[in-house]
């Protein structure tokens, strides 16, 4: 079953766009998002029209930005040269925000404190947590996944950015197999026969959480197909092999990125790709998620949306963000997916939209959680893509076409959407821009 997305795109007159397969399970939980959004149209978030006692507002911004970083403000650990003049178009003398601005980015591999507190020390102003968007950052929606046990892959501090985004049972690669050391072997010299001492007593793994690439890639691919060839079940040899995969959340499917090196580097998109190749080379199935969030992916602009929205609220505007523009450096995640979630915004046709959500062909009916109906509401009527070629795009737009090689296997192509509103050299031009395009008079 394809997921919400793509259905919501089919009922409201867009066929050709982008989305990702998914599996029913989460189909109708990624729906109900989108339902509350749909019922609650003419409703402000209550995160939204909180403000801060210390704040006195002055006027109206109905416009935000929502910046990619790597690319577009830095390159590996160096600050790119016109990212610090960017930013003070954006604060005060004091270093405050005075325009609605968060980041948005497809790194996943630690806690957003951690990405805000480096990117903080690179710009030389405070960056707070809140202002900032990973790639794992929309798991925190999807609540139908947060009590399952959950094998989780990735580096650094996994466990805590699992608890931190509501997973309550969790277990890493290296514990995996610690408990299983016979599992990995091979690398020589990290081989132990040891018997597992748990045995049948071990719970069975119920889903996947994949933050991002492994250090040790060997080791993950072999353990994550042990433990999907065997339903979670790993102290016996299955009889057959399960005919739908266990739940595998995924976040960012980016086959590269670019860092300080002159050529891109292999992203969690080229992980991915391993494990689907092997997974459907031994079961003779193809590999299934349940989500794939990140961009490109629909939920992780939603979810940006209402991020942006409450750093609104959080420097002194309480009407709702109108406009935003996302500025980035990939054709085939960032403007795409601003171009993608413009689309949404843009059919301006709530009661077909809502008809479209309730009717999911399962025979679960969606219900909005009253409790937290007025979490995560969009109020924007528009998302306008900005490219700078200081990263990964740097050459001539009427050259570049979708790379299918390069593109998710559960990604459809629309070639019309890596096409961006905005062509910028760097990221201070394409604030400029925007202020030009919004009448906006520095103070």
């Amino acid at each position: 079953m394809l997921a919400s997305f793509r259905l919501l795109c089919a009922k409201t007159g867009f066929s050709n766009t982008v989305c990702f397969k998914s599996s029913a399970e989460n189909d109708g939980h990624l729906l109900k998002f989108l339902l509350n959004r749909s019922l609650n149209t003419n409703k402000i978030s209550s995160n939204t029209s909180r403000l801060k006692s210390r704040l006195i507002q002055a006027e109206s911004c109905e416009f935000g930005f929502v910046f990619d970083i790597d690319g577009v403000l830095v390159r590996g650990k160096t600050i790119l040269p016109h990212t610090k003049q960017c930013i003070k178009q954006l604060t005060d003398k004091n270093g405050n925000f005075t325009i609605p601005t968060i980041f948005l980015t497809n790194a996943g591999n630690e806690l957003k404190s951690s990405k805000a507190a480096k990117l903080s020390n690179l710009l030389g102003i405070k960056i707070s947590p809140d202002q900032v968007v990973m790639s794992h950052s929309p798991l925190k929606l999807l609540k139908n996944f947060h009590n399952k046990r959950c094998l989780i892959a990735g580096q650094g501090p996994v466990v805590d950015i699992a608890k931190n985004l509501g997973f309550t049972s969790v277990i890493t690669i290296d514990e995996l197999r610690q408990y299983y050391p016979h599992l990995d072997v091979v690398d020589h010299k990290r081989r132990n026969f040891a018997p597992c001492v748990l045995g049948r007593y071990f719970p069975p793994i119920e889903a996947v959480i994949l933050f991002g690439e492994s250090i040790r890639w060997e080791t993950s691919l072999q353990l994550i197909i042990d433990v999907l060839m065997s339903n979670g079940m790993l102290d016996k040899k299955p009889s057959n092999f399960p005919e739908i995969n266990l739940p595998i959340l995924a976040c960012n499917s980016d086959m590269v990125w670019m860092a300080e090196a002159s050529m891109p580097r292999f992203g969690h998109g080229a992980f991915l790709h391993c494990l689907e190749q092997i997974y459907e080379k031994l079961s003779g199935k193809e590999l299934k998620y349940s989500a794939i969030v990140g961009k490109p992916s629909e939920i992780s602009y939603y979810y940006a949306e209402n991020v942006l929205n409450d750093h609104a609220a959080s420097i002194g505007y309480t009407n709702p963000i109108k406009r935003m523009y996302a500025i980035g450096d990939n054709l085939d995640t960032d403007i795409y997916g601003a171009n993608m979630y413009n689309q949404i915004l843009s059919s301006n046709n709530r009661s077909r939209e809502r008809r479209a959500l309730l009717n999911t062909g399962t025979e679960e009916r969606i219900e909005v959680d009253s409790e937290n109906e007025n979490e995560f509401v969009s109020q924007a009527e528009s998302i306008r893509s900005i490219l700078v070629r200081t990263g990964v795009f740097q050459g001539d737009i009427d050259k570049h076409c979708v790379d299918m090689a390069l593109a998710h296997k559960d990604m459809v192509i629309d070639p019309n959407l890596i096409k961006p509103h905005l062509i910028s050299d760097n990221c201070l031009e394409a604030v400029n821009t925007v202020f030009e395009i919004e009448n906006y008079k520095l103070k």
